[in-house]
């Protein structure tokens, strides 16, 4: 498994922490963040954003993948996401295949909670067996 050295992870979560000050949750009040490191070396933020009919509310990690796409990176080498919850929270299913749509199966995912404790994995071990552009091929 890629892991991310110690002073890459904490800085990617400080900045999750900050993205997810930024949340919109006036319904569920569970606050996510997101920060997505792009092959380039810079960070894109995210955070979660609801909306009243619930189906347009956007997830903090497509957030920050759709910013970072917007402005011309389409390579990721790590994700960070927090949440404000009592435990680390992992990806939704259509943050997985939205992440694996531009990222490696062996990029690193580290999720945390609102006291820093974390889980790292990998996209691959969160989406085995995964469809991917070169499926379509």
């Amino acid at each position: 498994m890629s892991k991310l050295d110690e002073t890459e992870r904490e800085h990617m979560l400080d900045l999750a922490y900050e993205a997810m000050e930024r949340a919109y949750t006036p319904y569920s009040h569970f606050n996510v963040g997101a920060c997505l490191k792009g092959e380039s070396g810079r960070y894109y933020l995210g955070c979660n954003i609801e909306n009243a009919s619930y189906t347009p509310t956007n997830c903090a990690e497509r957030t920050a993948v759709f910013k970072a796409v917007s402005e011309g990176e389409r390579n990721f080498s790590a994700i960070a996401i927090v949440c404000s919850g009592k435990n680390p929270a992992a990806p939704c299913g259509v943050c997985r295949q939205v992440l694996r749509e531009f990222c490696r199966d062996d990029m690193p995912v580290v999720f945390a909670d609102n006291k820093r404790n974390y889980i790292e994995s990998t996209l691959g071990e969160l989406l085995p067996h995964s469809f991917g552009p070169e499926d379509l091929l």
